[in-house]
């Protein structure tokens, strides 16, 4: 198959024979990819600097027609991100989004999208009062992009608009959103949040600023996380392992 330029971030990195990595990337052109990167290893290679963990990189690859690993041509720096260097909170954050690529989306399926939020992402973890909520917000864009997003404003079950009363929604969690009073009986894995908490999640999955004002503290966005991190176990059939 003809080669393929495009922009990549790198997820992993696998060493292989003596010189030679297995590299998997999420690319904005391809999706997610797994590539042979011959001699990467060696000094002087043409992957000098190319396959940097969680950095964005202009690669050159030729995909295969068969099962068998990509061909991965050349891999030149674009970005690195200083934070993820000097803030160990960052990295970890890092580390969460490549968890997340690899984990949520399939091989050659591209979402170019959900490939700029995470390099907006990863540009700003360094901001550590906007840092929890950042990564609300890449959580929420990875099931928006691939088309696993709850319901927040309409039953998750039957449709019908929901209005939170007495400052209490029901979310199910397995059945992906909100629901109304007549339907959340019988359902499994439902939750209880209050309107203030479903308004949160609201703002957090929306365009505009209006996510920068809430309440950062970790009571305050606990409800969110939970509720988020619920559905996205849900997804995965795990819990994240690098979530905590």
């Amino acid at each position: 198959m003809p080669a393929h330029r495009t922009l990549a971030l790198v997820l992993r990195t696998v060493e292989v024979f003596e010189t030679s990595v297995v590299a998997t990337l999420f690319t904005r052109e391809l999706g997610k990819v797994s590539a042979l990167a011959k001699g990467a290893r060696r000094p002087r290679s043409a992957f000098q600097g190319g396959l940097d963990l969680l950095g964005v990189s202009d690669i050159v690859v030729f995909p295969k027609a068969s099962e068998a690993l990509d061909l991965l041509a050349e891999a030149a720096p674009i970005e690195r991100f200083a934070s993820l260097r000097r803030d160990l909170a960052a990295l970890y954050a890092g580390f969460y989004i490549a968890e997340l690529l690899n984990d949520l989306t399939d091989l050659h399926d591209p979402h170019p999208r959900l490939f700029d939020a995470a390099r907006i992402t990863l540009r700003h973890l360094g901001e550590s009062d906007l840092r929890s909520r950042r990564i609300l917000r890449f959580e929420l864009a990875c099931l928006r992009e691939l088309g696993l997003m709850p319901a927040l404003d309409a039953c998750a079950h039957c449709g019908a608009a929901v209005v939170v009363q007495g400052d209490t929604v029901w979310f199910g969690l397995a059945t992906g959103g909100v629901l109304c009073e007549t339907c959340r009986a019988g359902h499994a894995a439902v939750a209880a949040l209050s309107g203030k908490d479903l308004e949160a999640i609201r703002a957090l999955a929306s365009p505009g600023r209006a996510w920068r004002e809430l309440d950062a503290s970790s009571a305050g966005l606990a409800p969110a996380r939970d509720t988020v991190g619920a559905v996205l176990s849900h997804v995965l059939g795990h819990r994240p392992r690098l979530r905590p």
